[in-house]
């Protein structure tokens, strides 16, 4: 049966300049010395990490960091705490630091709060590689939060001030402030959402409207990518989730369907194309 789908890649999808940096960072050295070490994925997106792995990156835990010495290691753009760079020193180890400058400035006034004895709350998700970085900021004082319901029984200061990991949800951040405000707390909010992200809700939105089923690209792990496929389920209900081209089923689509494809801020251009050309074969 051929489905005849038309089919649109949303063009301002893909990586922002954050992952374009560190990934452009990494496939200069790895052009000019075969391989390089990676703390942690380079990208939340899995298909990415195994191109880049075929061409001799070579992903670390921070465990694995300490074996290693007098070498060459990528911080990607999510950033590290402050013990990394200790480390880093202690080992003879070069970092060729691609930390996001956003998430940069955010450690900075994350830094300068502690400094000044501030309670420090971080709206963001347990163990993302931005939220460990931001928190070792604070020698891991912060309280770390990715729901208001899990505040419900902490004992909280009367005064603190609130922060938020880059990629999480304007509208939720905000929702978060007010409530704790109604409940009395003196606080000194800081959205610290970046706007790359935060921007494309609106264009998301203009363009999902458009389509009769929306394919969202994404990995698993990117929380980015939860949050920009719920703003797009949002305006087009007939929206899919997938990671690759494989979790594509015909079935999912009626003949001649209006068929976008957007995806995350970590998603690639080239896995948007791979979904484009095995929908227009259906």
């Amino acid at each position: 049966m051929n489905y005849n789908l038309q089919v649109s890649i949303d063009r301002d999808s893909g990586f922002c300049f954050g992952v374009v940096y560190a990934i452009d960072m990494a496939e200069e050295i790895l052009d000019e010395d075969g391989y390089l070490y990676c703390l942690g994925d380079i990208v939340h997106n899995d298909e990415e990490v195994e191109r880049l792995k075929l061409k001799g990156l070579r992903i670390i835990s921070n465990d694995e960091l300490k074996e290693i010495k007098n070498e060459k290691v990528l911080i990607r753009a999510h950033g590290e705490a402050p013990a990394t760079y200790k480390l880093a020193l202690e080992n003879n180890i070069t970092l060729i630091d691609a930390s996001c400058p956003v998430v940069l400035k955010l450690q900075n006034r994350i830094k300068n709060s502690y400094d000044a004895n501030e309670k420090i709350l971080i709206f963001g998700k347990h163990g993302h590689a931005e939220v460990i970085g931001l928190q070792g900021q604070t020698s891991n004082d912060a309280l770390v939060f990715q729901d208001i319901a899990e505040l419900e029984d902490v004992d909280l200061p009367k005064k603190f001030t609130l922060y938020s990991q880059t990629t999480k949800s304007t509208a939720k951040f905000y929702q978060i402030k007010d409530e704790l405000i109604n409940r009395g707390y003196d606080i000194k909010a800081n959205d610290t959402i970046c706007r790359q992200v935060s921007n494309r809700y609106e264009e998301l939105r203009n363009f999902v409207t458009d389509f009769d089923k929306i394919v969202f690209v994404s990995g698993v792990k990117s929380s980015n990518g939860k949050v920009l496929h719920d703003v797009c389920k949002q305006s087009n209900p007939n929206t899919y989730f997938i990671s690759n081209s494989e979790e594509l089923d015909p079935t999912m689509f009626n003949p001649n369907d209006k068929v976008g494809i957007c995806g995350a801020t970590s998603t690639p251009m080239w896995l948007m194309e791979k979904v484009k050309s095995t929908l227009e074969n259906y």
